[in-house]
């Protein structure tokens, strides 16, 4: 729906409702990733993948997971533009700017996401989905295992930057909404920033502690709530969180469906 309202409807042509777009993909994408052969597996009965499968599913969730932390990073400097700089907002978020910005955060999906797969999978994997931590534990190579190890380790060095960017935009965010002489300005102010943050907060607390955490206090249950609560609450969220906030695209979404049960 939100794919179709803000492809279709020409008031929902803005710098914040073209990343929307591309963040409802990767969510869409996220999803149809992990949770479509989780669901294969808990209905057969079988804990099993194969070689090819693992590394195609590893390699798109990477891809559009990074794209959309990236993506969100992206939307914060959006709002933080439109409430902190509105005279500049026109400049700095043009048509041009936006679809390189756009670009880039899926070109560096696609490159993190290659350069994980392009290690070795072995083994069948009994687990929700083929999650790079869970793939080192059976690796045989310890080259292979200390390059990517080395290479989880710079990604969370780059996601600790690219949150730091979202901190420091928040903070300049607050402190200009703090400034508005209006309660019910602040509050929509608000209403619109915390729901992001607290969705960011819960993408990169989970996902640094899933990848990060010792082996020693490793367990299948906390593994599963781990990957569940980063590779598929963030992307159902999104969409809600998004689409409930913005009352331009709720009229559009409206405005399509009636005028599609009226050609019914």
């Amino acid at each position: 729906l939100i794919l179709s309202a803000v492809a279709c409807d020409q008031h929902l042509h803005t710098p914040r409702d073209f990343f929307l777009l591309h963040l409802s993909l990767t969510d869409l994408g996220c999803i149809c990733t992990t949770v479509p052969k989780a669901m294969h597996n808990s209905l057969w009965g079988t804990t099993t993948i194969s070689y090819t499968a693992c590394a195609a599913q590893a390699f798109f969730f990477y891809f559009f997971m990074s794209a959309e932390f990236s993506l969100l990073t992206i939307m914060c400097y959006d709002r933080y533009v439109a409430i902190c700089k509105p005279l500049h907002y026109g400049t700095l978020l043009g048509s041009r700017a936006c679809a390189h910005m756009a670009a880039a955060a899926w070109a560096s999906g696609f490159l993190y996401s290659l350069l994980h797969t392009a290690n070795t999978f072995s083994l069948p994997l009994p687990q929700f989905f083929c999650e790079i931590p869970h793939i080192l534990r059976l690796s045989c190579s310890h080259s292979g295992y200390l390059r990517e190890i080395g290479l989880l380790v710079v990604s969370a060095c780059l996601a600790f930057g690219c949150f730091i960017v979202i901190v420091f935009s928040y903070v300049q965010i607050f402190r200009a909404v703090l400034r508005i002489p209006s309660e019910q300005g602040r509050h929509k102010a608000f209403s619109m920033c915390l729901p992001h943050l607290a969705v960011v907060s819960l993408f990169l607390s989970t996902a640094f502690f899933a990848h990060l955490k010792p082996p020693s206090i490793s367990s299948s249950s906390l593994d599963l709530t781990l990957s569940v609560l980063y590779s598929v609450v963030p992307p159902v969220l999104n969409p809600l969180i998004y689409s409930l906030r913005n009352q331009q695209l709720k009229d559009a979404i409206r405005k399509m469906m009636t005028g599609c049960f009226q050609q019914q």
